[in-house]
């Protein structure tokens, strides 16, 4: 495993201008997949830093795992790229990466291991959480429950930063961690929520929350030891404000449902947030160029 600790640690050398970078797992164990960009990109030897190729813009590159290497289609034919790693960004950081039928920002990472690859999308957190909101609530939901989303969204990301990091990445793009349709996702108002809360986060006790949330508690939220191994101080079981809706999700922490209606009845984001997530501070992360 010592070769994927060092590729992980070329990613981060890469993108170190964001303070808070994020590994988004998009894709693992599978035989083949493809890229395409909207720009020219350069296709990087993620082992050795050195410059494989530069793509034509809005052409998809069939990539498939070649023993322990990887091999990429160009004119009709695979090419064997002799790196179990490639490491694939616009040069100027402009523009979008696409794959898995979706656009994306920031770069992507493709690595083989035991014959099977794994694909990442690395990113600036911000930049990741535009994706995020739109993913996790109807774009035409009140305004003040996509803030709510997107503060608890990015407590929830920083907290949780490595959780899967064995697999290479921190967290998947699936509901199992956060729901996350890259840049295809993205609509205005959710855009603008994610802005205009930029850097803020959730604290206990001086430390940033995993904020956790789901769709509808069907009526009462619940105290997380009621699923998990203990319940949480900031967690506790109140009413959820969503009980027109059946319950979907784990039940702990925010409503979804519940957020939107209070946001209905003229609740702030700040308001909801401190209703769902008791004693909790409020917090603002910065970048290094802030």
């Amino acid at each position: 495993m010592k070769i994927k600790f060092l590729i992980i640690a070329f990613i981060y050398l890469l993108i170190s201008n964001s303070a808070f970078a994020i590994r988004i797992g998009l894709e693992e164990d599978v035989a083949r997949t493809y890229v395409g960009s909207s720009q020219n990109a350069q296709f990087i030897d993620a082992n050795t830093g050195n410059l494989l190729f530069v793509s034509r813009s809005f052409f998809p590159y069939s990539i498939k795992a070649w023993g322990n290497s990887i091999a990429v289609k160009v004119k009709g034919r695979y090419y064997d790229c002799s790196t179990s790693a490639i490491y694939i960004q616009n040069p100027d950081h402009k523009g979008f990466l696409a794959t898995k039928r979706r656009w994306y920002r920031g770069d992507i990472m493709i690595y083989n291991f035991e014959g099977k690859l794994t694909i990442i999308n690395n990113l600036p957190l911000e930049e990741y959480l535009l994706g995020v909101v739109p993913s996790e609530m109807p774009s035409k939901w009140n305004i003040e429950a996509h803030k709510a989303q997107a503060i608890a969204a990015r407590s929830y990301a920083i907290a949780n930063l490595n959780k899967r990091g064995s697999h290479g990445y921190d967290l998947k793009d699936t509901p199992a961690d956060q729901a996350y349709g890259g840049a295809t996702s993205e609509t205005p108002q959710t855009t603008h929520a994610v802005l205009s809360t930029k850097g803020e986060v959730l604290t206990y006790d001086d430390k940033i929350i995993p904020a956790y949330y789901h769709a509808s508690s069907g009526g009462k939220t619940i105290q997380a030891g009621e699923i998990w191994d203990h319940d949480l101080p900031y967690i506790q079981s109140v009413d959820g404000f969503d009980s027109n809706v059946r319950k979907k999700g784990h039940g702990v922490g925010m409503s979804q449902h519940g957020a939107n209606n209070l946001a209905n009845k003229g609740f702030s984001a700040k308001q909801i947030l401190s209703y769902f997530y008791k004693d909790i501070g409020f917090a603002k992360i910065k970048s290094k160029k802030e």
